[in-house]
């Protein structure tokens, strides 16, 4: 495994945002981090390339699989997706709440589109209460508006037992007015698309995937005011790869923020996750990665190994023979004027 340092990339540059992800809403709204497509382990198959963009707006990898055999080799293939739901004082940024492809996940092997099972898990603290929702015909997304309706339908003792198993809570228990009970799910749903292939002998599979990214982030700056470095600074170092040229930038954008006018700067994130998805035999023969900001203007920092940058709004990360050691974050300072320019 290649060690190396870090090297922290900055540009200003003005970032577009999709509509669907708040992010000034209260304090902040985290991020779920998604990675790349996993599948039996095997010491058969070999990625040869792995090429990866990612943005604000899109997420797609393209990745070159290798039978180093003489005889097929046949296997599930999957991508999990993040867990979503779970306590009501938890916001995560979820591109479309209204969806159980909620990520708009869609997947092309050797250049014919794919049309993946959907196995969904209902979880409370790990357990697995699926079985149960589904026999009382409750969605199992729980963000769906439809979720929520559907609770009106169980019968008390139903009710009494999904409050008592963590499955559902009255958001009205506290009241101190006479309001009905309003009950909403809780629960965690974990996602997970997954496919039958084969890898023919001998033979290059091309497989390419695209996704939505969630956009977290927070109202305002966290790591920094006043162009000076908050206590949460030292975690962004390591995190984002933040330093004092990036925090000199921050504080240039700072200077600019009007109230008044409704010109203001806050955070967002990315994350990817490139750790878990390792299970083909060796390293990534040929990793590329690609970060594209969308717009010049805002500011970006994530960890990378000699980064370049090859235009206005892209960097780019090229290494042979590549163990992924860490998963990406990307850390953007954008202004509010930018955001709500989205279509």
């Amino acid at each position: 495994m290649t060690t190396s340092k870090t090297a922290t990339l900055l540009l200003a540059c003005a970032l577009q945002v999709l509509a669907a992800t708040s992010v000034l809403a209260n304090d902040s709204m985290a991020t779920l981090g998604a990675g790349g497509l996993i599948f039996t382990r095997s010491e058969e198959i070999t990625m040869a390339k792995e090429d990866l963009y990612i943005s604000p707006e899109k997420v797609e990898v393209k990745y070159l699989y290798r039978n180093t055999t003489d005889k097929p080799v046949k296997t599930i293939v999957a991508f999990p997706m993040p867990k979503i739901g779970g306590p009501v004082e938890v916001m995560s940024a979820v591109p479309d709440e209204q969806s159980d492809n909620f990520m708009d996940f869609s997947v092309v092997q050797d250049g014919e589109e794919i049309e993946p099972n959907l196995q969904q898990r209902v979880l409370v603290r790990g357990i697995d209460f699926t079985a149960e929702v589904e026999e009382q015909e409750i969605p199992l997304q729980p963000l769906l508006k439809e979720t929520t309706e559907a609770l009106k339908t169980l019968e008390p003792e139903v009710i009494k037992d999904w409050l008592a198993k963590g499955l559902i809570v009255d958001l009205n228990y506290f009241s101190t007015d006479t309001s009905p009970p309003e009950y909403v799910p809780v629960w965690e749903l974990e996602s997970t698309f997954w496919w039958e292939t084969t890898f023919p002998a001998g033979a290059e599979v091309e497989v390419e995937h695209r996704y939505k990214p969630s956009v977290g982030g927070s109202a305002g700056l966290v790591f920094a005011f006043d162009g000076k470095p908050s206590d949460a600074y030292a975690d962004y170092q390591k995190r984002y790869c933040v330093d004092e040229t990036f925090l000199n930038a921050t504080a240039k954008l700072e200077k600019k923020q009007n109230p008044d006018a409704g010109i203001y700067y806050f955070e967002q994130w990315l994350s990817y996750i490139l750790t878990t998805g390792n299970n083909w035999y060796g390293p990534i023969g040929d990793f590329h990665l690609t970060v594209d900001k969308l717009n010049p203007e805002s500011i970006v920092s994530f960890c990378g190994e000699g980064v370049k940058k090859t235009g206005p709004t892209t960097f780019e990360m090229r290494a042979k023979d590549y163990y992924p050691s860490n998963d990406l974050h990307i850390l953007l300072v954008v202004t509010n004027k930018v955001a709500t320019q989205a279509p």
